[in-house]
């Protein structure tokens, strides 16, 4: 007899929560680099699949995130029909919400589609700026 039901990862990126544990050096800057390849989200507009690589900097304070949360965080993007800008903005803030860091950087650069390629960068806090550079 065969069941259909929900295959466990799936069952995980849908209950997946970033999630954080406490800070080993806590008063000490010091950045962690997160590199996720594999992003992806659907054109609000098309349908059409994107694929972005997020580059996600920051310095910790009190907490860190753990890893395997943030991989099926961003895994959960997958069939979301956002925005480039929306998509950046909304992690970026979900993480600062849970993470709570000194500062964060997150790089979006999507895979060129139409012959257009986008990077949307977005920091915290906010600055005159920006704080990008190129």
């Amino acid at each position: 007899m065969t069941t259909t039901s929900e295959p466990y990862g799936e069952r995980l990126i849908r209950e997946g929560e970033l999630l954080t544990f406490p800070n080993p050096r806590p008063g000490r800057h010091y950045w962690i680099r997160i590199t996720l390849p594999e992003f992806t989200c659907k054109c609000p507009f098309s349908g059409y699949p994107d694929f972005a690589t997020i580059y996600l900097d920051y310095i910790p304070d009190q907490r860190v995130v753990e890893l395997k949360s943030i991989k099926l965080y961003i895994n959960s993007y997958r069939d979301k029909r956002i925005a480039h800008e929306a998509a950046a903005n909304q992690i970026l803030d979900d993480f600062v919400a849970v993470a709570q860091p000194v500062a964060v950087r997150l790089r979006a650069d999507f895979n060129p589609r139409g012959n257009v390629h986008t990077v949307i960068e977005v920091v915290y806090p906010d600055s005159p700026t920006g704080g990008l550079t190129e």
